[in-house]
């Protein structure tokens, strides 16, 4: 187990460069002149050539990108171009609502998916039908229509909670809540979908296996065997959904803040990308690798947790 955790970190390494080097050329070709959104369309031109020169925007692209490299060896993610606030400091600032939305649109993803998944696989036909349905449309509805129509009911036909904005939960818990009911919700639609046909496809099958009709001979409660046996030994796949869905929700959040108008790094991103604010969309995209990086290294420790086989590696 401690070798695969291992190898993970190390893969790691090179994926944070890759991903690195490839935001920064993507970047290059974005449209815009930092320069002239910084000082205006009413500088001279000897004003935009200086900037440009302080900035390093004048030297080829590899030469940018070595430099910014060796700024990251450091430590040093560098400084916003537009707000001269330090990189690190920037995301730091932004990373807990952006962490509030996928974790906590997870969460809830992976309680209602699971418990649907169960109820289909033990129901019957007319609640498998139902799932399938309910998968259908939460793949198909766009996250940011999901945002929009939350707000159109339960932020102004029923104004119970807040259409926009963000509230600190150490500036009060209640409001932090309601502030982030809608987002989340609006996040989840589709990772509810997924994970409860998953459950419940893989939960069919386990169901069908030998030692479950084994444990049934024996009296084993019906309950029991569904919560304690046949969950668990579909839960690599579970798992592994659920895994996915929380690295979907990363781009959700982009759509989601931007409607909702949170300060996360989505709604950062969104921004740093128009004005061409190359060190701080390098900073946020390594900060989505690492969490990507992350969750994938949780999901190995679950699998080891859930399957002794991948402990034994």
């Amino acid at each position: 187990m401690l070798r695969i955790i291992v190898r993970r970190l190390l893969l790691s390494i090179p994926l944070l460069l890759v991903v690195s080097g490839i935001t920064f050329v993507l970047e290059s070709f974005v449209p815009g002149d930092p320069a002239r959104s910084l000082l205006g369309v009413n500088a001279t031109v000897q004003q935009y050539d200086a900037l440009r020169q302080s900035l390093h925007l004048n030297e080829p692209v590899l030469q940018q990108y070595w430099l910014y490299l060796q700024g990251l060896f450091q430590g040093d993610l560098g400084k916003s171009i537009f707000t001269n606030e330090s990189v690190l400091q920037t995301i730091a600032g932004r990373l807990p609502v952006t962490l509030s939305l996928i974790v906590g649109a997870t969460l809830l993803a992976s309680i209602i998916g699971i418990f649907l998944g169960v109820y289909s696989a033990t129901r019957g036909r007319v609640s498998r039908r139902v799932v399938d349905v309910l998968s259908l449309l939460g793949i198909a509805f766009p996250g940011f229509w999901v945002a929009l129509a939350l707000i159109a009911v339960f932020a102004i036909a029923l104004p119970l909670f807040p259409a926009t904005g963000y509230v600190t939960f150490a500036d009060s818990p209640q409001l932090w809540i309601s502030s982030l009911v809608l987002p989340v919700v609006a996040l989840t639609i589709g990772g509810v979908a997924l994970i409860a046909k998953v459950t419940r496809d893989s939960m069919l099958s386990t169901l069908s296996l030998d030692y479950i009709r084994t444990l049934r001979a024996s009296g084993v409660s019906q309950l029991s065997i569904v919560w304690r046996h046949a969950l668990r030994n579909s839960g690599l796949a579970v798992a592994t959904t659920i895994g996915l869905t929380l690295i979907s929700f990363i781009p959700g959040t982009i759509f989601v803040e931007s409607v909702f108008v949170l300060p996360g790094l989505g709604y950062a991103l969104v921004t740093a990308t128009n004005q061409h604010d190359i060190p701080l969309v390098q900073g946020i995209g390594l900060t989505f690798t690492a969490v990507v990086i992350v969750v994938n290294l949780l999901v190995d420790i679950l699998y080891g947790l859930l399957n002794p086989k991948v402990r034994a590696q």
